[in-house]
């Protein structure tokens, strides 16, 4: 007999979801009508074994207290922030998520949103949709990054990646994480404020947590300063959203260009109307290699779980 399982979130990959379907009972929450979604979990939880869901989405204590025979939660995402993973460890559920295989277009986004907001390409966009071009209107210079300095706060992979991206297009490299990275060729700064401090650009790649949570705060906006940019392919609770907004209306901050926010999907109208942002809607792993290779993790870390084998990409293994 096939486990059940509960899809919270389908995945843009066919050939993930045809496996999902083929190895397992799912029950796709997403297909149902966010008004009617409690009540179908609740018609299906007492055979329910195992969850697929995202970050963003998560799984709360209270989720999982209705799902007495759940075994594992494999995450389709690298951010786990959102799942109470004291209260699986306490009832001995598997937590699996999906590390590596979005570093790669997760650590390009962030260079094109970089230099979106250093060529002000929205802005260039606009001028010529809008007829300024034709018009010969005044069109200031936009500025180089060579020679600038990235500081880059959480140097795990995407942030290392990023690092090398950005290396190669002449920009000095700094970072601030906790703990240092042996054998990391960037010099780590003292606090992420210093970190803010030396740099042109601060790119946001940690993991979002207790001790993360608006670290970005008003002090280290004001330290990256008018002519700083910040850039924000991690989480959007890193960041003090509203201290942000006043940063960049008050022009204490140059730009920030964000593909994550605080309150996805909602951004706040104050942020969209700024023009010394670049928004995107947290994309970094949207492409059609990623989000397939993402969704056939998660998919082969169920089937290792039920095939009594290790799995592949454990946060939390499964206890007894």
């Amino acid at each position: 007999m096939k486990p059940d399982i509960l899809v919270f979130a389908a995945s843009p990959s066919a050939s993930v979801m045809q496996q999902l379907d083929a190895h397992f009972q799912c029950h796709h929450v997403w297909s149902i009508p966010a008004a009617g979604q409690d009540a179908y979990v609740d018609s299906v939880a007492g055979r329910v074994r195992a969850i697929v869901t995202t970050g963003p989405l998560g799984v709360s204590a209270a989720l999982a207290a209705r799902l007495p025979l759940l075994e594992i939660v494999s995450l389709n995402s690298v951010g786990y922030d959102k799942v109470d993973l004291d209260a699986m460890r306490a009832r001995g559920i598997a937590v699996t998520n999906t590390p590596g295989v979005l570093t790669d277009d997760v650590a390009d986004l962030a260079v094109l949103l970089l230099l979106s907001a250093a060529r002000r390409l929205p802005a260039m966009d606009r001028y010529v949709r809008e007829g300024d071009w034709s018009a010969r209107k005044p069109l200031a210079p936009s500025r180089s990054v060579r020679g600038k300095v990235a500081g880059i706060f959480g140097y795990g992979r995407i942030g290392q990646a990023i690092a090398g991206r950005l290396a190669a297009l002449g920009m000095a490299i700094r970072y601030f994480q906790p703990r240092p990275v042996p054998g990391a060729a960037a010099p780590r700064a003292d606090s992420l404020l210093a970190l803010a401090q030396d740099s042109d650009y601060l790119v946001l790649s940690a993991p979002a947590n207790a001790a993360t949570r608006h670290a970005v705060n008003a002090a280290v906006l004001e330290a990256l300063g008018p002519e700083g940019t910040l850039v924000n392919i991690a989480r959007g609770a890193l960041v003090d959203e509203q201290a942000l907004i006043a940063a960049l209306q008050a022009r204490t901050l140059g730009a920030a260009a964000l593909d994550v926010f605080d309150n996805e999907p909602e951004v706040p109208p104050a942020l969209r109307a700024l023009e010394n942002v670049v928004l995107t809607p947290h994309i970094g792993s949207l492409t059609v290699e990623t989000r397939h290779a993402m969704g056939q993790l998660a998919v082969d870390n169920l089937l290792a779980h039920f095939a009594g084998q290790p799995l592949l990409t454990p946060l939390l293994a499964r206890s007894p």
